[in-house]
C-alpha cells in the first residue's frame, strides 16, 4: 500500500506538500495540487482516516442508532442514508441499540464518548431521560427519524393523518366492521411519549376517523410481526377478540376489514385468513402501512411512507447540520424541528412529492393537542386486499 512518503517522492514535493494538496488546507499552487493528486491516483494511495480526523478533527463518519437490524424497514432506511452519505465520503458506524441495560449504559457512556463519528441518525428507538441527556452531552448534531420522543429535532410522517387515511379508505368502500391490529402506550411507558409514539398515533387517527363516521372503533394489541399479527388475526376472525358483540347473540362479530399498523403484519393477517378459509378480499378486506417490497407481490393495498426516501432525507439533514450540504439539497432544509439543546439544521428540505398526494408535510395536531412537526410524505396505494364489504 502507498504511503505519503511514496506519493511525495513521485511527485517531487514534501510531505507537507502532499497533506497540504490532498486535504485542500494551506496555501499550495494548482499545478503542485495536480501533480500531487496525479501521483496519488497512479500509486493508488488513500489517506489513513486516523491520520485526515487528527489534521481535520472530522472524522468523516456518521453514526446510527437503530433498534432491529433485521428488520426490512430499518434495512431500507438505511440504505437510503449511505446513498446520500457515501458519494460524500462519509463512513456509517451502526449502533444496535437492545432492551439490555447495560449494553445501554456502554452505548452511551462509552462508545458514543469515544470520539468516532461527527454526527448521529437515531432511528425510531425509544431513549430514556438519561439517555437523551447524554446525547445533548455529546455536542455532536443529532437528526432523528421517527423517534418517539419531542426533545430531538426529528424528521416524522404524520401517523395520525396515516391511521386516518387508513381507515376513511375503508369506510369509503363502505365498511363499517374494521378492525385495527396494533399497539399503542400509555404515559407511563418509559422512553415512549404517547404524543410522538407511532404506532399510538396510527391507532389515534384510526379511532378519530372511526368516530367521525359514527362507527365502533376495535383495537386489537400485538407486536409488530408477521406470526403476532397472524396469531391475533386468528383469534379475531373465528370470534374470539375485537371487543364489539353483536346485539342479538352476544357473540363476537367478525370484521369485514383489518387495518394492520404494517405491512408485515398485514402479511400475518393474510395468512390468517387463509388459514381459515376466508377470501381475501370477497370476505375480508385488508390494508397495512409502509410500501413493503413484497406489497405489490402479495396486491397489498397500503399506506406507502418511503422508507428509502427517509433515509436519504435523514442523509440530507446530517449533512446540512455539518455545513456540508449534499449535491442539490439545500443548506438549510425545511420542517426538521430542532430543540434547543442539540446542533441540528436549520430545517429539512422540500417535501417529496409522493404518489396519490394524501399526505401533505406539515405539522398536526399531537395526542396531548400540542402541535407536531410531520414534513415526511405517505401515500395510499390501492391494491387487490381492498373491497366493498360482502353483501349480508
Amino acid at each position: 500500500m502507498a504511503s505519503l512518503d511514496d506519493v511525495a517522492r513521485a511527485a517531487g514535493v514534501s510531505t507537507a506538500t502532499v497533506s497540504r494538496a490532498l486535504s485542500g488546507r494551506g496555501r499550495t499552487s494548482e499545478a503542485t495540487r495536480q501533480r500531487v493528486r496525479a501521483a496519488a491516483d497512479a500509486l493508488g494511495y488513500v489517506a489513513s482516516a486516523t491520520a485526515s480526523s487528527l489534521a481535520s478533527g472530522r472524522a468523516e463518519n456518521i453514526g446510527v442508532i437503530v433498534p432491529l437490524m433485521d428488520r426490512w424497514f430499518f434495512a431500507t432506511v438505511l440504505d437510503g442514508i449511505a446513498a446520500r452519505l457515501a458519494p460524500r465520503g462519509h463512513d456509517l458506524t451502526l449502533y444496535n441499540l437492545t432492551d439490555d441495560p447495560a449494553q445501554r449504559r456502554r452505548l452511551f457512556e462509552t462508545s458514543l464518548r469515544r470520539g468516532r463519528v461527527d454526527g448521529l441518525i437515531v432511528l425510531s428507538v425509544a431513549l430514556t431521560d438519561d439517555e437523551v441527556a447524554a446525547l445533548e452531552a455529546l455536542d455532536r448534531p443529532v437528526v432523528g427519524l421517527g423517534v418517539p420522543r419531542g426533545e430531538l429535532p426529528a424528521l416524522r410522517v404524520d401517523d395520525t393523518a396515516v391511521g386516518r387515511a387508513a381507515a376513511e379508505h375503508l369506510l369509503a368502500l363502505g365498511h363499517r366492521e374494521i378492525v385495527h391490529i396494533g399497539q399503542s402506550v400509555g404515559a407511563e411507558v418509559a422512553g415512549r411519549a404517547p404524543a410522538y409514539d407511532i404506532p399510538t398515533r396510527r391507532r389515534a387517527g384510526f379511532e378519530a376517523a372511526m368516530a367521525a363516521a359514527g362507527a365502533a372503533a376495535r383495537f386489537v394489541e400485538s407486536d409488530f410481526t408477521v406470526d403476532g399479527a397472524r396469531r391475533a388475526a386468528v383469534a379475531l376472525l373465528r370470534g374470539g377478540g375485537g371487543g364489539a358483540a353483536d346485539a342479538g347473540t352476544g357473540a363476537a362479530r367478525r370484521p369485514t376489514a383489518i387495518f394492520a399498523a404494517s405491512d408485515e403484519m398485514a402479511y400475518g393477517v393474510l395468512t390468517a385468513a387463509r388459514d381459515l378459509g376466508l377470501r381475501v378480499p370477497e370476505d375480508l378486506s385488508v390494508i397495512g402501512v409502509d410500501g413493503h417490497d413484497l406489497a405489490e407481490l402479495f396486491g397489498l393495498t397500503t399506506i406507502d411512507q418511503f422508507p428509502h426516501a427517509q433515509g436519504e432525507r435523514a442523509g440530507d439533514a446530517i449533512l446540512a447540520a455539518l455545513g456540508r450540504p449534499a449535491a442539490g439539497a439545500p443548506g438549510t432544509p425545511a420542517g426538521l424541528a430542532a430543540p434547543a439543546g442539540l446542533g441540528a439544521p436549520a430545517g429539512l428540505a422540500a417535501p417529496l412529492d409522493a404518489p396519490g398526494g394524501l399526505g401533505a408535510p406539515g405539522g398536526s395536531e399531537s395526542l396531548d393537542g400540542s402541535e407536531v412537526d410531520a414534513s415526511l410524505p405517505f401515500a395510499l396505494v390501492t391494491r387487490g386486499t381492498t373491497a366493498p364489504p360482502p353483501r349480508s
